[in-house]
């Protein structure tokens, strides 16, 4: 049928993939200066709250971090371990994350327990 019009595509291709390597992400590092075992228990600070965060990993990390554990951090926001370390560290020593004291050798069997169930949620999440 010559005389109908040429129908355009509907959809559009797909773009291309965007594959970010985890260390562009960190600047090539792999350190932190602030020691972040996976299962320390971390707060966001007040100040955290109230800045807009733009949509990229460190704002997903503030969108998801309230009391929870390294380990569980990084499953929520589906990236390394070894980068959401690096970036969590970077929002400590920027005063926006506090870590708060992992077990001690007065910790009760309740929190022992506690963290125990933490680091198993957020391992399985990995």
């Amino acid at each position: 049928m010559a005389d109908e019009p040429e129908v355009e595509q509907m959809h559009a291709s797909p773009p291309a993939a965007r594959i970010v390597r985890p260390y562009a992400l960190t600047a090539g590092r792999t350190r932190t200066a602030v020691d972040l075992p996976l299962e320390a228990t971390l707060r966001l600070d007040t100040s955290a709250t109230r800045r807009a965060w733009a949509d990229d990993v460190q704002g997903k990390i503030i969108g998801v971090l309230d009391t929870r554990s390294v380990a569980e951090v990084s499953a929520l926001v589906q990236r390394p371990i070894g980068v959401v370390r690096v970036l969590l560290g970077d929002l400590v020593q920027q005063g926006f994350v506090h870590v708060q004291a992992t077990l001690t050798e007065t910790s009760t069997d309740d929190e022992r327990f506690d963290l125990l169930e933490r680091t198993l949620r957020g391992l399985r999440a990995l």
